[in-house]
């Protein structure tokens, strides 16, 4: 049955309309018309219509998790690396759950702590520049949708850091592939690799330090964009606290960089359960994403579109991030102004996945 949400505002990556009708037919969004007796009618009361949710970095490997991210208004979620690879490819033929893709198999340096320790399998070491095409001829063998390269910081105890050459030619594969690569990056000197090799997205910040003057340079020449993942970088901050003087304020000075730069800013909450220092909720911890993206510095809307069309446009997913006719009809339906209070998005009246209603 086709559904028509009635007196709605709909945000449209920048604005919010007055209030419309928003039809859900076939699994799309339809042509604007009046509801008829054959219609589902649900009144929003004048809430607010969001595209659903994009989590842009997330680990995921079973059901339970896709339903609390549907619960959230989630409704897209990147993979960004499967230890347990069959798990996570199983979950993209799913149906009547949030839309799954994924990087697949990480790469990172031979012996490194994510082979020894997280169980990425041995064949994702690159040995360096020649064993480039190896690595991301087997990942698109297997089914990934972009390249995940996990960069080491040289300085950090047991690291196995690849060489910004192999890095760039990881990307260079990838690349001629038409795939995206990822960065995992912790410090200057690890986003400095991501940046001089030329890879499309990084993910994580910087956590001590400054930013410095010729790192912005490269940040402002190479328009990469980030995912920045704000909340698992105060998870493990505060985890390490006895550890490491590691610094929110360097977090929040990395996402500065990068929108000042006018580089897109995504919305990604690493959340996992891997035995590492912080595990961040899947769904709820999208909507203290856009909260601490909103105190970094970004507006409301520009937040949004990190968790929506900005996040799908860079990944290349043409079907969603905007609610217009022939779009996925995936629908985060909540009551109030969230480019008056981000936190608005936790007001969750309603979320569709393909038209049919879930929430």
């Amino acid at each position: 049955m086709p559904t028509v949400i009635t007196n709605v505002r709909v945000f449209d990556g920048l604005v919010l309309s007055k209030p419309v009708d928003v039809v859900l037919e076939d699994g799309v969004v339809g042509h604007p018309r009046p509801p008829t007796s054959a219609d589902e009618i649900v009144d929003a009361e004048g809430g607010v219509a969001l595209p659903g949710l994009i989590d842009a970095h997330t680990h995921v490997e079973n059901e339970q998790q896709l339903q609390e991210y549907a619960r959230w208004g989630v409704t897209t979620v990147l993979d960004m690396g499967a230890p347990r690879l069959s798990k996570t490819l199983a979950l993209k033929r799913a149906r009547g759950l949030p839309a799954v893709f994924s990087s697949g198999v990480s790469a990172s340096g031979p012996g490194s702590s994510f082979i020894q320790d997280m169980g990425f399998p041995e064949d994702s070491a690159v040995q360096g520049v020649d064993d480039a095409e190896r690595f991301v001829a087997l990942r698109i063998a297997e089914g990934s949708d972009y390249i995940k390269i996990l960069i080491d910081d040289p300085d950090f105890p047991e690291s196995s850091p690849l060489a910004v050459e192999t890095v760039a030619a990881i990307t260079g594969s990838a690349r001629s592939a038409g795939l995206l690569t990822i960065a995992h990056i912790v410090s200057g000197p690890t986003l400095l690799t991501a940046l001089q090799a030329g890879v499309d997205v990084v993910t994580h910040t910087v956590l001590a330090g400054e930013i410095s003057g010729g790192l912005k340079d490269q940040i402002r020449t190479r328009k990469t964009a980030i995912v920045p993942t704000l909340g698992m970088m105060n998870g493990v901050i505060r985890a390490m606290a006895d550890m490491a003087p590691l610094s929110y304020c360097a977090a929040e000075a990395t996402v500065r960089a990068f929108y000042e730069a006018g580089n897109a800013v995504l919305v990604g909450t690493d959340a996992n359960t891997e035995s590492i220092p912080f595990n961040p909720t899947y769904g709820e911890s999208v909507h203290e994403e856009l909260g601490r993206l909103v105190d970094a510095g970004l507006t409301s809307a520009e937040a949004l579109r990190g968790a929506g069309v900005a996040a799908a446009r860079l990944f290349g997913l043409d079907d969603r991030g905007l609610l217009l006719p022939g779009m996925r009809a995936d629908v985060l339906l909540i009551g109030g102004d969230p480019l008056a209070d981000i936190s608005a998005t936790r007001d969750i009246r309603g979320v569709w996945l393909s038209g049919e209603r879930v929430v």
